[in-house]
């Protein structure tokens, strides 16, 4: 009798216990954001999940978080996600803000709320809820290495969304993960995304009632970039694609500048000891303008790394490859040499721009340090610019910088070197994204400055400010080889230059490289390597050096031509690279966009137009107190037929003041406002 007593207490202490594994593994976690109108909710279930709503918005509906990992002798790991027991929640509020003297204003804040979930297998889960997003990341608590087979990171939505796609094209040698990040955006349903293309991020996609969602990564570090493909099972949604690991590679791409993967492994990553991966992210936004003033990424970047940052210069750079070294008026026959670019130090002295780049050509085909072009005399070049306050930035190809980075870097920077250029990454895998950030500490360690050019940011410039700028962009460059068909250009510059700034601006700065001083209409539009031009208006142009974020700002033209037009080239001289403050005045993503950035005492105001000619009103009541001088520049009358055409007027303004604007096709304007 006593053991059939035990026996039902055993039982029911049994039941007890399932009964609790079942609780437990239907948990349900609610985070909200600050303001309360994003809510994200996390199902660890069998597998985990979460979801997002906005305000009453459906906007995420349940996406699968899980990561997969092997030892050396193929032996499972970790499985994160899977079978989840959450073994203990931790919540917190945070309200802070941090520093950003290199960014488009002053100071970030900082301010969300954090759940973080401890699961059974090694690994946590944080999750965060700002009033504008959410993201999440997970914690691998693993310390034996180990190899990451599969990571999923789904974005599923509820109805078939319109979306803006930047497919990846130009694959360098056909390696699928090859490539600039370069990418126009088009627009298309999510059901009808190409099903075996990859698309960078960020990736728009168009909720009801005007909001729209946009999915992007942040915080890369020794990890691969997340390129998105559509989810083939529900057609409403992304998910996650990462570069395997390159085994092998060959010298190759344009110019052989690339290192081409020519095997990669069967898995994504090597994990070493325990580590944060990347952040996954949604943004959710009631208004376009949100987006284009927008922190998210800073916030979730790792914090500055730098102890003393007084020696980083942004600034403005004469830039020669563009403009094909092109100069008139001169004594010498101007290109790569020694005359030609102590003309460019000239230009850049009389007009205060802090730079020049000296782009490909100055070095030799393998190598920082030998069979340098012999036209060109760095050490004069570097005595010349000194006293005339102007630094010189050297081009290289990454395959080049990693060969001797240390004994390269201290070379240059004994030369009296600012800085490098260094180009045709166009891969985002573990072992490139770990170099980034080793050649950002050695940069940093040799006080130079770094612009990255075939990649996208990925938060390492906040913790590396020395690095100023990326491409990642399709920047004023392609004009040079835009296909023509049928008398007209393929694609379409004005509708990309307002697109770029609401997603592309998002995870940085993007080295556009504007300025042109040719400028035409659509129809009048021609490709030329030595003599590009511009789709749009001059002011279209000059609108740019506001609009776009960019600590390391080129001027694109020829010096000859910025000095045929000294008014303009002496109001694009005067915009700031780094602010203080930025305002999103008005806009809609790929129509226009206006924007207001303050410098001290001085606002700087711009607006950009697609093809479509627009009338705006810019409401100056971010001004403040006080009477203002505005210097202003506008689409000449003409504009529609003859590009170049522009206006320049002044007039004493206060907040209390609205002013119309008229924008031509491809148009802008743009204003200088003083306090008096």
């Amino acid at each position: 009798m006593k053991n059939k007593l035990l026996s039902k207490s055993l039982l029911g202490m049994c039941a007890l216990f399932c009964m609790g594994l079942a609780t437990a593994s239907a948990q349900q976690y609610k985070l909200a954001s600050p303001n309360g109108k994003l809510t994200v909710t996390v199902n660890a279930t069998q597998d985990l999940n979460w979801q997002i709503e906005h305000d009453g918005t459906p906007v995420l509906q349940p996406s699968a978080i899980a990561l997969e990992g092997q030892n050396e002798k193929g032996k499972t790991v970790a499985r994160f996600g899977k079978d989840i027991k959450v073994t203990s929640e931790k919540r917190r509020s945070v309200d802070t803000s941090f520093p950003t003297p290199f960014y488009k204003k002053a100071e970030v804040k900082d301010v969300y709320n954090e759940l973080v979930l401890k699961c059974r297998g090694g690994y946590s889960v944080e999750f965060r809820a700002y009033n504008d997003g959410a993201a999440y990341r997970l914690v691998s608590e693993i310390r034996k290495p180990y190899q990451v087979t599969g990571e999923t990171a789904e974005f599923n939505f509820g109805k078939d969304y319109q979306a803006l796609v930047p497919y990846i094209n130009d694959l360098r040698n056909g390696e699928r993960y090859c490539f600039s990040f370069e990418s126009y955006y088009t627009p298309v349903r999510l059901s009808e995304m190409v099903n075996d293309s990859l698309s960078i991020n960020p990736l728009l996609v168009e909720l009801e009632d005007g909001k729209k969602a946009v999915i992007m990564d942040a915080g890369v570090e020794n990890y691969p970039g997340m390129f998105l493909t559509v989810n083939a099972q529900t057609r409403k949604g992304v998910q996650a694609q990462f570069a395997p690991y390159p085994l092998e590679e060959t010298i190759g791409g344009h110019n052989r500048l690339n290192l081409i993967p020519t095997r990669r492994a069967d898995y994504v990553a090597r994990i070493e000891g325990r580590r944060t991966l990347p952040w996954r992210v949604v943004l959710v936004t009631e208004k376009d303008t949100q987006l284009a003033d927008n922190d998210l990424a800073q916030c979730l970047a790792p914090a500055c790394r730098i102890a003393d940052t007084s020696w980083i210069k942004p600034g403005k750079v004469a830039w020669d490859w563009w403009n094909a070294c092109n100069l008139s008026g001169v004594d010498f026959k101007s290109g790569m040499n020694t005359p030609t670019y102590k003309a460019y130090i000239d230009f850049a002295a009389a007009n205060r721009l802090e730079y020049i780049i000296i782009d490909e050509g100055w070095s030799g085909k393998e190598s920082l340090t030998q069979d340098l072009n012999p036209e060109i005399d760095l050490k004069e070049l570097v005595a010349y610019a000194t006293p005339k306050n102007v630094g010189i930035i050297l081009w290289s190809s990454w395959r080049n910088a990693i060969k001797n980075t240390e004994s390269d870097f201290a070379h240059y920077e004994a030369m009296g070197i600012k800085g490098f250029k260094i180009d045709f990454f166009d891969r985002d895998d573990q072992p490139l994204m770990k170099s980034v950030y080793e050649l950002a500490d050695c940069a940093a360690r040799h006080k130079l400055v770094l612009d990255l050019h075939g990649l996208r940011p990925t938060g390492v410039q906040r913790a590396y400010p020395n690095i100023l700028n990326f491409e990642g962009v399709k920047g004023l460059e392609n004009a040079k080889w835009e296909p023509i068909v049928n008398g007209a250009p393929v694609n379409d510059f004005p509708r990309y230059a307002v697109t770029a700034p609401y997603l592309r601006m998002l995870v940085g700065p993007m080295d556009y490289t504007p300025g042109a001083m040719m400028n035409a209409t659509r129809s009048e539009f021609r490709t030329s390597n030595d003599r590009p031009m511009s789709m749009g208006t001059r002011v279209h142009q000059m609108a740019m050096y506001t609009v776009f974020e960019s600590p390391l700002q080129m001027l694109a033209d020829s010096p000859s031509r910025y000095m045929k037009e000294q008014e303009c080239t002496d109001f694009i001289a005067l915009v700031p690279t780094t602010f203080d403050e930025t305002v999103a005045l008005a806009g809609e993503v790929g129509e226009y966009i206006a924007l207001a950035r303050r410098k001290g005492n001085v606002w700087y105001v711009a607006a950009m137009t697609n093809w479509t000619p627009r009338h705006c009103t810019i409401d100056l009541s971010f001004l403040g107190k006080g009477t203002f001088d505005a210097e202003i520049f506008a689409d000449g009358v003409n504009a529609d037929r003859e590009a170049t055409d522009y206006k320049k007027t002044t007039r004493t303004v206060t907040a209390a003041d609205k002013l119309d604007i008229q924008m031509a096709p491809g148009g802008g304007w743009t204003a200088r406002i003083t306090l008096k």
